[in-house]
């Protein structure tokens, strides 16, 4: 069997590093599941999506991340397509999700991670990751403004409510949505942004070397008590591995199995019955598990690809030191 490349999905046949080959793929699994679909609106919200990481988009930087970039954005909108095909496969008829709702969910799939990225004239912020913990709602005023832009005025709220099931800033109970499909649209975006990238091949040395500094930059890693006294939740890269299991066992496995109410069994109807990426989120926590109990960490060899954050990003430390005032509790 052909060893996966670090570029590709859970099944090493989609690039994920191509807008044209990713979206071929996401229009293809759901042409062949809802009629109607509107392939062009599609297509426009890649490549609109392409622009906005790639800093073409008016007003709008490059995505400086260094662990949510474009690849995770389009493996978590092929993982989304490919629910919504498992679910219409098993769905009653009358029950099927309609063609706008699910072009809808693929726009916010797209769109789900743009609060992460800065404005031109951002002059208080000197790295996306900064904005991590008020991102989702940053993203959801910018899919307001693009459906209005999409002339989809009329679904502005909805994808900005929608796009709350990719975070933790409000819980799915508080999510207001028109109507059941538009929650059960809610639990596929959700759980396709957490086993697209818990299953990603490169996905432990990104925790380590890029979700890390995220944290840290997004006032995560260390945070202030009430007596403004700092406590250190993540010490490291290493550290932030350490406690990744006890993060799948409680927030992961509770986010997946009772708030999204096990959608990602749906991707068994897609595949045929496999558990693609199920068992790839599988293999990386095995691999975690034998890290940790060996205490060896030069197990994780592999080398994710580059973005524009890893080629302009100057390390943490000079970050930190670079920018004193802004980051001054990390010191």
């Amino acid at each position: 069997m052909k060893q996966r490349r670090s570029r590709y999905d859970v099944t090493n046949t989609v690039n994920l590093h191509d807008e044209s080959s990713t979206c071929d793929a996401v229009t293809q699994t759901l042409c062949n599941a809802i009629n109607g679909l509107d392939t062009a609106l599609i297509k426009r919200a890649f490549e609109d999506c392409y622009r906005l990481f790639a800093g073409e988009y008016p007003k709008y930087l490059p995505c400086d991340m260094l662990y949510h970039d474009l690849q995770h954005t389009f493996d978590v909108t092929l993982a989304f397509s490919r629910l919504l095909d498992g679910y219409q496969r098993v769905a009653d008829r009358d029950q099927g999700i309609e063609p706008r709702l699910a072009q809808l969910g693929v726009i916010t799939a797209l769109f789900h991670d743009a609060g992460y990225i800065r404005r031109q004239d951002d002059r208080q912020h000197h790295n996306g990751a900064e904005y991590t913990l008020i991102h989702v709602s940053r993203g959801a005023d910018f899919l307001r403004r693009y459906l209005h832009r999409l002339g989809l005025g009329e679904y502005a709220q909805v994808a900005a409510n929608l796009v709350h099931y990719t975070g933790v800033e409000r819980a799915p109970a508080d999510i207001q949505l028109p109507d059941a499909k538009s929650h059960l649209v809610g639990h596929m975006l959700g759980t396709a942004d957490l086993i697209a990238q818990m299953s990603d091949r490169c996905y432990l040395e990104k925790c380590r070397d890029r979700l890390y500094p995220e944290f840290v930059l997004g006032g995560i890693a260390v945070q202030l008590d009430r007596n403004g006294k700092e406590r250190v939740i993540y010490s490291s890269g290493e550290d932030l591995l350490r406690k990744t299991p006890a993060f799948y066992t409680g927030e992961v496995d509770h986010r997946l199995n009772t708030m999204f109410n096990k959608a990602y069994n749906y991707e068994m109807a897609h595949f045929d019955g496999e558990r693609k990426y199920v068992n790839a989120l599988g293999q990386n926590q095995a691999l975690l598990k034998k890290v940790l109990k060996e205490n060896n960490f030069s197990l994780l060899r592999r080398r994710p690809p580059a973005n524009y954050g890893t080629r302009n990003f100057p390390g943490l430390d000079v970050y930190l030191d670079r920018y004193p005032l802004q980051h001054r509790q990390f010191g």
